[in-house]
């Protein structure tokens, strides 16, 4: 019987590493604790170890298209397949509520960017009724952005990757010329390059939902509460641990008909389509 494989990105700490230590407790299969930085992916499974858990490291840098080939190959090669993905690494720098064009940049490369990559490389492996989870936030919901031609084009039925594309390039573009309107957002366009970049990878679920159908992939994105991490601002209010939680769900006892959705933090399916609910960000000093 083929041996069921597991990817977490990001993993070494925070969220993604309690993603991890949740699968290996609860998967039937070979866990892969993978991040950027080789020598904090090898402490953090020393670290599990201790706690009789094992999961294997494999070094991949999200945004690095060549990390993720070679990491995309190591797999087809040792595994022919895999049948969880959990795409969790992302940033958030807080110095720039109003960042300057490369930190916005950075921001969407590493949060939106690198799905399209890994989609590229790594949905091809991914076996039938796989399940993929898109780790998105507050700022992912559609009730953050107010711009009317935006929010047409994402609530489209037909909305394409392209157009996901064209969003954050239209917004990206705004900074470097510096017409960026702050009213195209909620909350003063605080954080907008995080609220794009979210968003962004939210609808690219939506999109990814439709073309892998045929073959009973779920694939779903979750806002996993303000959680204690080194990203959150004013050191969250949820454990990694107990946010992992809707995660292990999704992953190992949701229905296969769960497809597509944005789960809150609780655990429940919210409308990402409602522009007028109060689900945005709200960002604090």
């Amino acid at each position: 019987m083929t041996q069921r494989v597991a990817v977490v990105t990001g993993s070494n700490k925070g969220l993604g590493y309690a993603v991890v230590k949740g699968l290996c407790k609860t998967f039937n299969g070979i866990v892969y604790l993978t991040c950027r930085n080789e020598q904090r992916g090898i402490e953090a499974v020393r670290k599990l170890s201790e706690i009789g858990l094992k999961p294997s490291f494999h070094k991949l840098d999200v945004s690095d298209k060549e990390s993720v080939e070679n990491f995309a190959n190591f797999i087809k090669t040792k595994h022919g397949g895999f049948d969880v993905l959990v795409n969790n690494a992302a940033i958030l720098e807080w110095e720039q509520v109003y960042p300057d064009y490369e930190a916005a940049k950075r921001n969407i490369d590493i949060n939106y960017r690198s799905l399209l990559t890994i989609e590229e490389f790594l949905f091809p492996l991914l076996r039938d009724n796989a399940r993929v989870v898109n780790i998105s936030s507050a700022c992912g919901h559609l009730s953050n952005l107010k711009n009317e031609k935006w929010l047409d084009v994402l609530q489209s039925e037909d909305l394409t990757t392209e157009q996901i594309n064209e969003f954050v390039d239209e917004y990206l573009q705004s900074v470097r010329d510096g017409t960026f309107n702050k009213e195209d957002f909620v909350d003063n366009g605080k954080h907008a390059e995080h609220r794009v970049s979210k968003i962004a990878l939210t609808a690219l679920t939506m999109v990814q939902q439709k073309k892998y159908y045929s073959r009973n992939i779920s694939i779903n994105a979750v806002h996993p509460g303000h959680v204690k991490t080194d990203m959150a601002r004013g050191g969250g209010v949820t454990d990694p641990d107990e946010a992992a939680k809707t995660i292990l769900y999704l992953i190992n006892d949701a229905s296969p008909k769960l497809k597509g959705t944005f789960i809150w933090s609780d655990g429940k399916i919210i409308d990402w389509f409602d522009v007028n609910g109060d689900y945005y960000y709200k960002h604090s000093e």
